[in-house]
């Protein structure tokens, strides 16, 4: 019989292949469930709203992310054929990919995200099959450099959110949808930076809880209601998720900007992989699991898309749970899994989810924009900032946010290139710092004040 353990419960929980009870697995899955809901029902919210799709759209888009974020939970816990990294972790669609999904849409409509989604998630099977050959070539300056660059260019996403979504709205920019995305921000870092426990660990949930209330409130006695439960109650309570819900469009400049973006994210699930076999094992991953990780991200994005759900990663809240409470167990991932499996079959809950105002969104995103910016920062600073560095960095960030900001500067250029380089700053950005990297002469001197 397995000895308890003060705090969690069962000493099971901290073996691999232990078996808690459900009463000590199912509280630890439930806190996972928590760090990581509101993370995975935003990109699709933010999406649809931002490529103007209608309420069930965005009502698809979010069973499907459900539903695809347990999967490959789960894909990943239980590896089939090399597919997966047999390790515990949670999965989620993925906010790093917002700035090329958006830029993909606008351009060539939702049709062309999951076509680009299908091929460069095949492609990416191939860079977990190679991984241990190719990670030499993505030394923390690199993929630092683009993890910055894409919590930069989320920013601008959160504070048309924060003021009401779209510029073109009547009421944008006014004092109370500021009022309330602020005190939505005040509660989530208050959470986040005085709370314990669940209340630490589920600071976003929190956050919107409380803005949620406020709008209904402020709504109610102002006249003008911020919240429709209308979608809720149309929505029907079951339903299959359809298969190619838009349909595929293949785009070739949507395409290569999407594999480049898997490859970025490959980069980025090491770094999670390795964070959780470190903090919740005390080893270093394998390449084998390294390996597993990308491919069944892989083959969950092609299936994804076949169903309407966005790219996954890893959650990095839901890394650093496993690394602050040791809890390993499978059996709780495995619940986890299931329950995103059972929401995603759930329209109510989706539609119930579109209600969340945006100034509530914008005001507890920014949270998470802001660990991504800062996430970059601390990669960057894994290696000396001598003048090689800082150049690297300087120069990729230099064109790839500048020339975001300024589209019209590559007017002269194909359009696919337009497309390719000049919507988003992380595929230039990504470029840039990759060749540079490669081409500079090797600097191993100290950081310069």
């Amino acid at each position: 019989m397995k000895s308890e353990t003060s705090g969690f419960g069962s000493s099971a929980l901290f073996e691999l292949n232990g078996k808690p009870p459900l009463r000590f697995a199912f509280p630890q899955a439930m806190q996972h469930i928590l760090a990581m809901l509101v993370g995975n029902i935003t990109p699709p919210i933010l999406v649809a709203q931002l490529l103007g799709l209608p309420e069930e759209s965005k009502i698809l888009l979010m069973q499907a992310a459900m539903l695809i974020g347990g999967i490959t939970t789960l894909i990943q816990l239980f590896p089939v054929f090399g597919f997966g990294m047999g390790l515990p972790n949670v999965m989620g669609v993925a906010f790093a990919y917002m700035p090329i999904l958006t830029s993909i849409g606008l351009a060539y409509g939702i049709r062309a995200i999951f076509g680009a989604q299908l091929v460069a998630a095949f492609a990416s099977i191939f860079i977990g099959m190679g991984i241990g050959k190719i990670r030499k070539y993505f030394p923390p300056i690199v993929s630092g450099t683009v993890v910055l660059s894409i919590g930069l260019s989320l920013y601008t996403t959160a504070i048309n959110y924060m003021a009401g979504g779209s510029a073109t709205a009547s009421n944008f920019g006014e004092p109370r949808l500021w009022a309330i995305a602020l005190i939505t921000l005040a509660v989530t870092l208050a959470c986040n930076l005085l709370g314990k426990g669940y209340v630490k660990v589920s600071g976003m949930l929190i956050g919107i809880g409380a803005g949620y209330i406020l709008s209904l409130i402020w709504g109610q006695l102002s006249g003008q209601p911020m919240i429709s439960f209308q979608n809720v109650g149309t929505a029907s309570w079951v339903a299959i998720p359809r298969i190619l819900p838009w349909g595929l469009d293949f785009n070739i400049s949507a395409i290569i900007s999407m594999i480049l973006m898997y490859i970025v994210q490959a980069v980025q699930t090491i770094g999670d992989v390795s964070s959780t076999t470190i903090g919740g094992f005390g080893r270093e991953a394998t390449d084998a699991e390294l390996g597993g990780a990308i491919k069944g991200q892989g083959i969950c994005g092609m299936l994804g898309a076949c169903i309407g759900g966005l790219p996954t990663d890893p959650y990095s809240q839901n890394v650093g749970l496993i690394v602050t409470t040791k809890v390993v167990a499978k059996r709780v991932f495995l619940i986890v899994g299931g329950l995103m499996i059972v929401a995603g079959f759930l329209p109510k809950f989706g539609a119930l989810m579109t209600t969340i105002p945006y100034p509530v969104l914008g005001g507890a995103t920014i949270t998470v924009f802001a660990a991504i910016t800062m996430s970059g920062i601390q990669l960057i600073s894994q290696q000396p900032l001598n003048y090689r560095n800082r150049m690297i960095v300087g120069i990729a960030l230099a064109l790839g946010v500048g020339i975001s900001s300024v589209p019209v500067s590559l007017q002269f250029f194909p359009m696919e290139l337009q497309n390719i380089l000049g919507k988003s700053p992380i595929v230039l950005s990504f470029l840039v710092a990759f060749i540079l990297n490669i081409l500079a002469p090797k600097d191993d001197s100290a950081e310069e004040d």
